[in-house]
């Protein structure tokens, strides 16, 4: 396999993004008067699309704002864009002095506009947000190009022609506004090599679906593919298992370095994953957000196509070479890598 390259992480640049253009004071007309001013308050998406969300953002964003003297109120929708509004109602009644949103399926549009009404900044957090005032998160077409060449080291390794390789997409659900960021970015990369698309199933964050949609795939071409963009780490696991049942291996891309995904790297199933150090992204967010409850007025050097002032933190592509970065980094244990199953190949790797 052709040894992954790394892009540097840039916590400079990311600090370096959020330049303040003055200060005003704190002001707020929620109930709860100067402890509301104090507060932020956090809606997480659901616990399915990725382990991230309550193993890694929860505690960061948490342990940022008590850090800094601030109250944080951090829930979950669990995947229930009525649990969400009820979330954000119960938060909004409370009083916030600022409001971080990831996005589920469109529920965080109206939870902005409500925020906004009562003239509480909204920070959109991983995934775009209609009406949020700013927007913080990983270089969303950045990832997906890593991801896209991934496949074309993958396929290069494996001594196949990119222009007439049976190719598979399985992208992210396109309710998530994110989801089409990382398609154009891999499509970009993978297409300017003459790839066009074998299949391309029905984008999703949900495994067993996305497992469903590659095995109808890889039924209609006969098992003809020589690779398969996957967007995500889960749904990669679930090309994985299909491609197991057949006695397959070709290259797979996939993001979030989760333990699933680093072990099917090591192993030599999935040929990188693209990870996004959440620690990075969450000091992001929480830095704009405690500028937002002290006054100030910070602005940023990025913006969105719609004009949304945009924070947007480096990613790293990860082969099996990298996989210690990550347990180094803190965000995955060996431990919980090093399975038996996967023991040798942390031991090639140096996975300890």
């Amino acid at each position: 396999m052709k040894k992954s390259s790394v892009i540097s992480i840039a916590v400079a640049a990311t600090a370096s993004a959020l330049l303040l253009a003055g200060c005003s004071p704190t002001t707020t007309d929620n109930a709860g008067g100067d402890s509301a001013a104090a507060r932020a308050c956090i809606i997480l998406p659901d616990t399915a699309s990725s382990p991230r969300w309550e193993g890694g953002d929860r505690p960061a964003l948490e342990k940022a704002f008590t850090d800094a003297g601030f109250e944080s109120d951090i829930q979950n929708a669990q995947g229930d864009e009525a649990k969400y509004a009820t979330i954000a109602e119960q938060q909004l009644s409370k009083g916030c002095g600022v409001m971080i949103l990831v996005d589920y399926n469109g529920a965080g549009i109206q939870v902005a506009a409500d925020a906004k009404e009562a003239g509480i900044p909204v920070i959109a957090y991983d995934r775009p947000i209609e009406g949020a005032d700013y927007y913080v998160s990983f270089d969303n077409e950045a990832v997906g190009a890593l991801e896209g060449q991934s496949i074309l080291d993958g396929l290069a390794a494996a001594g196949k022609d990119p222009a007439t390789a049976s190719v598979v997409y399985v992208g992210g659900d396109p309710k998530d506004g994110n989801a089409a960021m990382f398609h154009d970015g891999a499509v970009a990369v993978m297409e300017a090599a003459g790839i066009k698309p074998a299949f391309e199933t029905p984008g999703t964050w949900d495994g067993a679906t996305a497992g469903t949609g590659f095995e109808q795939a890889y039924t209609s071409l006969g098992g003809n593919v020589d690779a398969v963009w996957s967007a995500n780490d889960t749904n990669a696991a679930a090309v994985i298992a299909v491609l197991d049942k057949n006695g397959k291996t070709v290259p797979v891309s996939g993001q979030d370095a989760s333990i699933a995904g680093l072990q099917n790297v090591l192993l030599g199933k999935q040929t990188a994953t693209v990870y996004k150090p959440f620690t990075l992204e969450a000091a992001a967010a929480s830095e704009l957000a405690i500028k937002l409850l002290n006054g100030e007025t910070p602005t940023v050097d990025k913006k969105l196509a719609d004009g949304t002032p945009y924070v947007a933190v480096t990613p790293v592509l990860v082969g099996p070479e990298e996989v210690q970065s990550v347990v180094d980094a803190g965000d995955a244990a060996a431990s919980d890598i090093c399975t038996e199953a996967v023991a040798a190949a942390c031991e090639q790797y140096g996975v300890k």
